[in-house]
């Protein structure tokens, strides 16, 4: 399927610049300091921008200007390239492409017919995406500039995501239903005609857990799945090997927006958008062990690779927080505009 490409906001800013010789806008007319190997990429909701954060001074390093309603970001395999969904409510149909090294936006992606992109995985050279208007999940390969798969949930809300490593297994929540969809690329042997070679079918096993849940994250070893749920606040624990919910805990997480385990698999982060708390759950003992006061109310959870610290995206505070995993404590605020949420690592190769 070929792509269409999108008339974006900055549109005006590169007739104007080509007109003038001027740069195309004030985030992009120079390059004041380079992007470090490793960064911080943060977006701002209000202010439609994403910003490069220096990790090691927590300094913000350039600001992008990016469309209307950016939600979740993810840098390619590189480092090179940041990827932005523009979800509009599972309306509106881009993603933009922002060039990491330049500080300057790129030709966006029109996803069309596959609207409100929201949630993002780089995964195989790829970028996989769920689609919440047309309730599917979508991969666009930017090599080719195409949408090379898609499979639809059936499901209303299919927002975020994960892929494993070998691209054979997609894991999604949908919002709305309730429910958990685990897609997975299985090879059919039987039904075709005598030698011919065996045929690959996606298949769709859909789990109940609790209307709202929405954050999940699936444990490093692979073999459990959490997801908090926002309307009854409790975490559905399902085991990956029979596809079953194995726990219901009452975790008392109303509101609850995004769920990441640790590097190490040990502690599961909670936060939730009614509240200030990030909540840490022991993964072993599924008994919540921390309880840290950020502001007001945080969106997105972003784990140092080290596991040392998180940082986490406080929406209507308008900073990301920097807390401690050892000593459980806020360390420092970033501003990176208004309306923080979607945060993502890119590191250069």
């Amino acid at each position: 399927m070929n792509i269409a490409i999108l008339p974006s906001k900055w549109s005006k800013w590169f007739v104007a610049g080509i007109l003038s010789g001027t740069a195309l806008c004030p985030a992009a007319t120079a390059v004041a300091q380079s992007t470090p190997a490793q960064c911080l990429l943060a977006l701002s909701k209000n202010d439609h921008t994403l910003a490069i954060v220096d990790p090691a001074t927590l300094k913000v390093i350039a600001k992008m200007p990016v469309g209307t309603d950016p939600h979740e970001v993810i840098a390619s395999a590189d480092g090179r390239t940041a990827y932005v969904s523009i979800y509009g409510g599972g309306s509106l149909h881009e993603i933009d492409v922002l060039d990491l090294v330049a500080q300057k936006p790129s030709t966006p992606v029109d996803t069309r017919p596959f609207l409100g992109p929201h949630g993002l995985i780089f995964a195989g050279g790829k970028v996989w995406f769920t689609a919440e208007g047309s309730k599917c999940v979508t991969r666009y390969d930017p090599a080719t500039r195409q949408f090379d798969w898609a499979m639809g949930t059936g499901q209303d809300r299919t927002h975020m995501l994960f892929v494993t490593d070998d691209e054979k297994t997609v894991y999604t929540t949908n919002v709305s239903s309730g429910t958990v969809s685990i897609l997975t690329d299985t090879i059919i042997r039987a039904g075709g005609p005598p030698g011919a070679p065996p045929r690959h079918d996606w298949k769709q096993t859909v789990i109940p857990v609790s209307r709202g849940s929405e954050g999940f994250d699936v444990s490093p070893d692979g073999r459990q799945l959490w997801t908090a749920s926002a309307g009854d606040g409790t975490i559905a624990v399902i085991d990956l090997a029979t596809k079953t919910v194995v726990q219901k805990i009452d975790a008392g997480v109303r509101g609850a927006n995004r769920l990441k385990f640790t590097p190490d698999g040990k502690s599961v982060l909670i936060t939730s958008l009614s509240n200030g708390d990030l909540v840490i759950y022991d993964a072993a003992t599924r008994k919540e062990s921390h309880r840290v006061k950020i502001g007001n109310g945080a969106a997105g959870i972003l784990i140092d690779p080290t596991g040392s610290r998180v940082f986490l995206g406080c929406t209507g505070d308008n900073y990301v927080a920097v807390v401690d995993l050892k000593t459980m404590k806020m360390t420092a605020r970033i501003d990176v505009g208004g309306g923080p949420d979607g945060l993502a690592w890119a590191i250069r190769h």
